[in-house]
């Protein structure tokens, strides 16, 4: 029985019947496990005290004690602990979380383009790093979203929700266009705290992903960008006369592939990942090209070192 399982005091909810993804499956968990306790050194740590938000008044309800690091509050300290103990904890309470994280999952028909592959690959993502936030007492959101914001899940906190997160995953869906920009704007207004966002998607915004991107730093919150690219997006296997129908709007394009034209089209395929690369690298945002043939805890894993958060 995994840690999972005995938060829960009962085994693991089987996967719903026709599910086209397992992220219910015990291996899966046990990788989720991994990537906790791995990132626990962030959360005990400076970047942890950096990005505390730190709130004081009547009616705070007592959370958790977590590990003193030079510059917090010496108010904050547990004295008593100290004295039964010997050990300087900081008492956490509920109105003084560490971080709100949002996980905006691209859940338009792009991402289930093909196999689907992309989007099982983001939903894996997604629980991977809501585990992590759930496991070091933030407060977790997940948003799906293609041309506006489709569905949300309220603001969670403690381990014990993550089989909630991931029935939430698993029912997403790939349907609909894609517009970035007009999803995060709503997604901005119908989330007045600020907090560290990840988006995960694909990026094929015919309005330009820049628009999305843009909507979260101007409202001030911290964006993270997780590029999932397929190769076989940058390299069709296609030959002769086809007819090329777009899987979210439904426009059609009779075209002959002949060997010179899908190389112009691995071309610009490649110039738009480096285009993505080169916009977030100039406006200080993170990013991350998450391949689905790469597996999801070794992505998460860099995610964690290149940011400075395990070293």
């Amino acid at each position: 029985m995994s840690l999972l399982d005995r938060i829960l005091g009962r085994r693991a909810a089987p996967a719903p019947a026709g599910a086209s993804d397992d992220l219910f499956d015990p291996a899966l968990q046990r990788k989720l496990e991994t990537l906790a306790l791995v990132s626990r050194r962030v959360f005990a740590g400076r970047m942890r005290a950096e990005r505390r938000t730190k709130k004081s008044g009547s009616g705070i309800e007592f959370a958790d004690h977590r590990a003193y690091v030079p510059g917090d509050d010496i108010r904050a300290l547990d004295w008593g602990v100290y004295q039964r103990f010997g050990r300087l904890l900081v008492r956490l309470y509920e109105e003084e979380e560490d971080l709100g994280i949002y996980l905006v999952v691209d859940a338009s028909a792009s991402m289930g383009f093909g196999d689907g592959q992309k989007l099982r690959h983001a939903r894996r993502l997604a629980a991977a790093l809501a585990y992590i936030g759930l496991a070091n007492l933030d407060r977790v959101t997940v948003v799906a979203v293609g041309d506006r914001v489709v569905r949300t899940m309220p603001t969670t906190r403690g381990k014990g929700r993550i089989f909630r997160v991931l029935h939430f995953l698993q029912g997403l869906e790939p349907s609909g266009a894609t517009d970035l920009g007009e999803a995060m704007k709503s997604f901005v207004a119908q989330h007045p705290r600020r907090g560290l966002v990840v988006l995960l998607s694909d990026l094929f915004d015919p309005a330009g992903f820049e628009r999305g991107i843009n909507a979260l730093r101007y409202a001030k919150f911290e964006p993270y960008v997780l590029h999932v690219t397929d190769a076989r997006d940058g390299r069709p296997e296609l030959r002769g006369d086809v007819r090329l129908i777009d899987c979210e709007t439904g426009e059609a394009r009779d075209v002959t592939a002949t060997s010179a034209l899908l190389d112009r089209y691995h071309a610009a395929y490649h110039a738009y990942v480096d285009d993505v690369r080169r916009f977030c690298v100039e406006h200080q945002v993170p990013h991350f090209v998450a391949d689905v043939s790469v597996p999801f805890d070794d992505i998460v894993l860099r995610v964690l070192r290149q940011s400075g958060f395990v070293s």
